[in-house]
């Protein structure tokens, strides 16, 4: 199987490891740094069950690999425009396009079903730019649990004991094309799981980003810091609850154990993905992760009144920054 990873950067990077692992042909998009140091060495990842050392073909220009058999996107939301510019080449007639994105995806409504079928979402696609250059019916949704880090150009260091993908086509049906993509990333010693929900895959995630990462960029800490102080599991039960409640109302029926995430939050020295992007100076996730949600607990008649403040706050943080529009 031909596979590009489209950002490979820390999770990228360690899904494109697991891929050629695996014995899948494996290549990479990536830039600066990053790129020069695999295109050298090869990409190394440090995980629980042992280092991957991958020799990948690594670019930053699309035209050099030709059509694939899949690609996996990777990179942060802000990033999509550019993805959706770039990745023509890439596509062959009946290339799948997997995006294994945190927040609320650009195709979220596509086969949704319902009043809000087919709805677009400008704030997380402006202009339809994915929608028009990739389109909807070669989308696969994906969720990922693995806590990465680039700990130097060509290196990504896994904390998660075992790290788990779900896969899963919007329509909810259990394709071809998904179970080869699942195949090839579990052959690389990858949990990966398909999925005929991939809607409450995506809102159980969400409900770790809305209760981690906005306390971490207010508070410029690590989650487990953060939860060092009592009544921060209660203000995080809270968040939950009305994070719930807008997925209720989208349909969806997301996972979430509220006692088992507050003891899991007071082990993680991972810092969430937001703070990263703050501390680095790389523009921030805010509209696909915090802001959409409320977009869509407005269509649903959901208040947020504790969200709402957070998200405020996480948007001046961030703007004071120059880090968000």
């Amino acid at each position: 199987m031909k596979v590009c990873v489209f950002g490979a950067g820390a999770v990228g990077g360690h899904l494109a490891a697991r891929l050629a692992k695996g014995g899948a042909e494996v290549s990479a998009i990536t830039r600066g740094a990053h790129l020069r140091a695999i295109q050298a060495d090869g990409l190394l990842v440090h995980a629980a069950d042992g280092d991957i050392h991958a020799r990948i073909a690594a670019t930053d220009d699309p035209r050099e690999l030709g059509p694939q058999d899949a690609v996996v996107v990777t990179v942060k939301a802000p990033a999509l425009p550019a993805v959706a510019a770039a990745i023509a080449p890439l596509l062959g007639e009946q290339t799948p396009v997997a995006f294994v994105m945190n927040g609320i995806p650009w195709w979220y409504f596509y086969r949704h079903g319902g009043p809000h079928d087919g709805r677009r979402l400008p704030l997380v696609d402006p202009g339809d730019a994915v929608w028009n250059a990739i389109g909807p019916a070669r989308a696969i949704g994906g969720v990922v649990y693995s806590a990465c880090t680039v700990i130097r150009p060509g290196v990504v260091e896994v904390e998660n004991r075992r790290s788990r993908i779900i896969l899963g086509e919007p329509d909810g049906s259990r394709s071809a094309r998904v179970a080869a993509l699942a195949e090839a990333l579990a052959a690389g010693g990858i949990g990966a799981q398909v999925t005929e929900a991939i809607r409450d895959a995506i809102w159980s995630k969400l409900l770790l980003n809305l209760t981690s990462g906005p306390f971490a960029i207010l508070a410029g800490a690590p989650v487990k810091d953060i939860f060092l102080e009592p009544p921060m599991e209660a203000a995080a039960g809270r968040v939950a609850a009305e994070a719930v409640a807008i997925a209720r109302g989208m349909g969806c029926r997301p996972i979430h154990d509220a006692n088992a995430q507050a003891s899991s939050y007071l082990q993680m020295a991972h810092k969430p993905s937001l703070l990263q992007d703050l501390e680095l100076g790389r523009p921030m996730e805010i509209d696909a992760l915090l802001v959409a949600p409320l977009e869509l607990a407005r269509l649903a008649g959901v208040e947020t009144p504790l969200l709402d403040v957070l998200v405020s706050l996480a948007k001046v943080r961030a703007r004071v920054a120059g880090l968000y529009r």
